[in-house]
């Protein structure tokens, strides 16, 4: 197999000053060194930017988060909140003289807004006393809106009282008598409904929004993109069931004028996903994303218009096979600026708000949701697989950015990165395949090389040039490996056609894509084909145990939070492909053909297997699953549990627990360095 058209974006791309020809490696331990920015909001004015950025402590084994100032000069910046807190979610005052933003401290027993001025000295004072915490913040004119998880027929000191009795309780039992009942990493209570409220910024009595509708919004997860309040105030935009139905959710927009006790569900007829409503400034326009096949959570997500006095609603993409999700309306309410997933690269678009025109603002290298800063430049965060994310600004007219801030230059100033590149390849029937390759500091093409093929999760999520906390291709490099992340099919950001390819097959097109992306680096004279390594997550731990159960050139694998028995992964808080395909007792030959565990009688390959206690995405026990079939079947292995841990390994000493648990098991199979 050729190299069929190599795309050289990166082969050493300098942070500050030249690096050493050996410097440091990036390591584990210096990942959780750096500082983390957050996305960032501008004052109405411009003037003033903020952004979250978090630190972590070792010792303590936790995070906190500060709120910085950037001045747009990228001088005077400076850290507004306190040392050792968490705060998130700041948003402004529409006049800009003070900010607000969620935090929990002092006597706090949940999240609390908060409100600190910006036109002086002055600490922060706490404007709200809600016993269910405080999430999704807006300020829109004279109020501050935020969503509450409430008991819905108590009042705040009964809500108090029934939480103090919950902590005091000693029975443990949990109890569903309806879907759903866990996201992701926590348990649902059946008892509570997530609403918005609001109060006026200058304090006073707490207004029930949507539970006067009578409708709550989603039980599994809200946010402040869950719903939207017109300039005027008037109106409110809220995605919510659009049925009763909550096995297989229909999400829809409700349109309702705040205070009226009724609320019209404007998206009836579509049975996909209707969410992310945003009211143009001028208030004319309601902006929201629509998906179309229910139960496929990467169709392709299109942006919407309603005009607000005649009810018309138009499709402003159609034709476009990228998905819009992260966007903000421009100050004139004549366009947005959203930041895009395409082709393995998230990148900021301008669209056009009257005929639906797209132009690409940034090319290389991952952006996040801009805003719109002074003089209509964009502020965001960049980053790249060689660098963390910065804080930026961009001209929109050519994409030229300038840096705002010089946060963790000090720590990667003597270390070595590495370098990679993207290739194209043939995958499965020959179709083309991109794929990131990473290569070891002090890369030599004399020499031969192991390769430790990542195989990304989702299925339905690219790997994009972004700065990867959890699964690092750089630090996996700086062993000693090539280091690759294919984006195979099923990806995202490569059309609806390709996203969509997988299904409900999720075997075998990605599974031959990753398997001739092995082949294509058996062909590389850098490349040693008796040292070659693999492994995946959740997806990713998917395809890694199906490869397990098939003919391939590994000598271990890595298999973390993995679907491994599909029929087991009914117990999951996410069913994959029951809404589309049916469930298991439906069609039972689809389920035999794709779950990794009907092949466990031809394992034979070493494999690491981790996984934690709290994820209730892939339950725990897939992962004792495939373990207990591995030790059954005599073939080394090793098995990594963590009972803190949800879907991710997400705490630091965890982290470099399971990065050198990872490294001690490839280099006993596979010899790191050049040869």
């Amino acid at each position: 197999m050729k190299k069929t058209g190599i795309l050289l974006l990166c082969l050493l791309m300098p942070f500050g000053s030249a690096f050493a020809e050996q410097g440091k490696p990036l390591s584990v331990e210096l990942l959780w060194q750096l500082k983390r920015i957050g996305s960032p909001v501008v004052s109405p004015s411009g003037e003033h930017i903020i952004a979250p950025v978090t630190e972590y402590d070792l010792k303590e084994d936790k995070g906190s988060t500060q709120l910085w100032r950037f001045d747009g000069e990228g001088k005077n910046n400076r850290a507004i909140t306190v040392k050792g807190l968490k705060v998130s979610e700041p948003v402004f005052s529409p006049d800009g003289k003070t900010l607000a933003f969620v935090s929990e401290r002092n006597e706090d027993d949940a999240g609390q807004i908060y409100l600190l001025p910006m036109d002086g000295p002055g600490e922060a004072q706490r404007l709200t006393d809600i016993p269910t915490g405080v999430n999704g913040i807006k300020w829109v004119g004279k109020h501050l809106y935020f969503i509450s998880n409430i008991f819905p027929n108590q009042t705040w000191d009964e809500m108090k009282t029934q939480l103090k009795a919950d902590e005091d309780n000693k029975v443990s039992a949990r109890q569903w008598n309806a879907l759903p009942y866990a996201q992701f990493d926590h348990w649902l209570d059946e008892r509570r409904q997530a609403h918005v409220f609001r109060l006026p910024a200058s304090g006073g009595e707490v207004e029930a929004v949507t539970q006067a509708l009578g409708h709550e919004l989603p039980r599994s997860s809200q946010s402040s993109s869950s719903y939207d309040i017109s300039p005027n105030e008037r109106l409110i935009a809220f995605s919510t069931y659009g049925s009763d139905n909550r096995i297989d959710p229909k999400l829809d927009i409700f349109l309702a004028t705040i205070g009226s006790g009724k609320a019209e569900n404007i998206t009836p007829e579509n049975q996909a996903a209707d969410a992310d409503p945003s009211f143009s400034p001028n208030g004319k326009t309601l902006a929201f994303t629509r998906q179309k096949i229910p139960g496929f959570y990467a169709d392709t997500s299109r942006l919407m218009l309603l005009d607000i006095d005649s009810r018309k609603l138009n499709t402003l993409t159609p034709e476009w096979d990228r998905s819009v999700s992260q966007f903000n309306w421009t100050p004139d309410s004549k366009g947005f600026y959203a930041t895009i997933e395409d082709a393995a690269t998230n990148r900021i678009y301008h669209i056009d708000a009257k005929n639906g025109k797209v132009k690409a603002i940034t090319e290389a290298t991952d952006f996040g949701q801009p805003a719109i800063g002074k003089d209509g430049e964009l502020i965001a965060t960049n980053e790249s697989f060689l660098h963390p994310a910065r804080l930026v600004s961009i001209n929109p007219r050519n994409g030229k950015t300038v840096r705002l801030e010089n946060f963790n230059d000090d720590i990667l100033k003597d270390v070595d990165l590495g370098t990679y590149e993207s290739v194209t390849y043939k995958g499965y029937q020959d179709q083309d395949i991109q794929m990131w390759v990473h290569y070891p500091p002090g890369f030599d093409r004399s020499k031969k090389y192991p390769l430790f093929m990542l195989v990304h999760g989702g299925p339905h999520n690219a790997i994009t040039d972004g700065f990867h906390y959890r699964w690092n291709a750089q630090t996996f490099a700086s062993w000693g490996y090539v280091t690759a992340w294919p984006n195979f099919h099923g990806s995202s950001g490569f059309g609806q056609a390709f996203a969509d390819a997988i299904n409900p097959d999720w075997k075998n097109k990605s599974l031959e894509d990753v398997l001739k992306a092995a082949d294509w680096f058996k062909q590389q004279s850098w490349i040693d084909s008796d040292r070659m390594v693999a492994g995946g997550a959740s997806y990713g731990g998917y395809l890694t145990s199906i490869i397990l159960g098939q003919p391939h050139p590994f000598k271990a694998l890595l298999i973390h939070a993995a679907v491994y028995d599909m029929y087991s992964q009914m117990a999951s808080d996410f069913a994959v492909h029951s809404t589309r395909f049916g469930n298991y007792w439906d069609n039972p030959e689809l389920y035999k053909a794709i779950s990794p565990h009907y092949f466990a009688a031809n394992f034979n390959t070493p494999t690491l297997v981790s996984h934690g206690q709290l994820d209730y995405r892939v339950p725990v026990g897939q992962g004792f699953e495939l373990f207990r079939t591995l030790q059954t079947r005599n073939v080394e292995s090793r098995m990594i549990y963590f009972p803190d841990e949800n879907h991710w390994v997400m705490k630091p000493n965890n982290s470099i627990y399971w990065y050198n648990q990872v490294k001690d098991w490839m280099t006993h199979y596979a010899k790191p360095g050049g040869q």
